[in-house]
């Protein structure tokens, strides 16, 4: 009974200590882009956009409309469009295009 009531409580407290790069580059995967581009795109995001911003761009995931890895940069940018900050837009749009052309 103890050893039932113990994974859920793990589970929940590892969550809590995920990084916000970690929190963007899930909410990117689940989005639908790549687990490459997703990964360098929160690495560059997080240096350049607040904690108030990154929750915004978390949201994100909720828009998912297609199967991952089938999202292509211009429609996720389409997408962060909706969110009405131009800042985010910004680092989204430069951060999307060198990290499709590393991947």
């Amino acid at each position: 009974m103890k050893a039932a009531l113990l994974v859920p409580i793990v589970a929940l407290a590892l969550a809590g200590c995920a990084t916000p790069e970690t929190r963007i580059r899930t909410a990117l995967t689940e989005a639908g882009l790549s687990k490459p581009v997703a990964s360098c795109m929160a690495d560059r995001m997080v240096d350049r956009l607040s904690l108030m911003q990154l929750n915004k761009l978390n949201g994100l995931k909720k828009l998912q409309s297609k199967k991952a890895s089938q999202i292509t940069i211009e429609e996720f940018v389409k997408r962060t469009r909706a969110l009405q900050d131009p800042e985010i837009l910004g680092v989204v749009s430069s951060s999307g295009v060198i990290c499709a052309i590393k991947s």
